[in-house]
């Protein structure tokens, strides 16, 4: 059963060991908990066996594009109830119609607002799930 908002568990995903860095320290700080990975497939498997209340997904990974990762999440069944968040420092000039298609509940904007992203990833988080 999952615990309170406050101290819900977050699964990183960013290739970029200094970006994940940032992003667990900062959700850490807050009383948030966090699990990190650098690939598509890495988080895949890390969502199905921790079940985190929600994943924040690069688009830019090694192994998979992170539409690819969400989309698996998506359609497997351990994971689909899990929100996937994209957290990148593209512009959504096409509009987001697109993050949902792929897979993504949200957008957040690279670079984060230290201050202001531990809220807006709670009001990710699912709950009673």
């Amino acid at each position: 059963m999952p615990g309170s908002v406050a101290d819900a568990l977050v699964l990183v995903v960013d290739d970029d060991a200094r970006n994940g860095k940032l992003v667990c320290d900062v959700l850490l700080a807050a009383g948030l908990r966090t699990i990190v990975a650098e690939t598509g497939q890495e988080a895949v498997a890390l969502a199905a066996e921790h079940r985190p209340d929600v994943i924040l997904m690069d688009l830019s990974l090694p192994d998979m594009d992170g539409t690819e990762a969400a989309r698996i999440l998506r359609d497997e069944a351990r994971t689909a109830v899990i929100p996937v968040v994209l957290l990148s420092s593209i512009s959504l000039e096409e509009g987001p119609a697109w993050l949902a298609d792929a897979g993504f509940v949200g957008y957040l904007a690279k670079p984060i607002d230290i201050d202001e992203f531990p809220d807006q990833v709670r009001r990710f988080c699912r709950r009673g799930v």
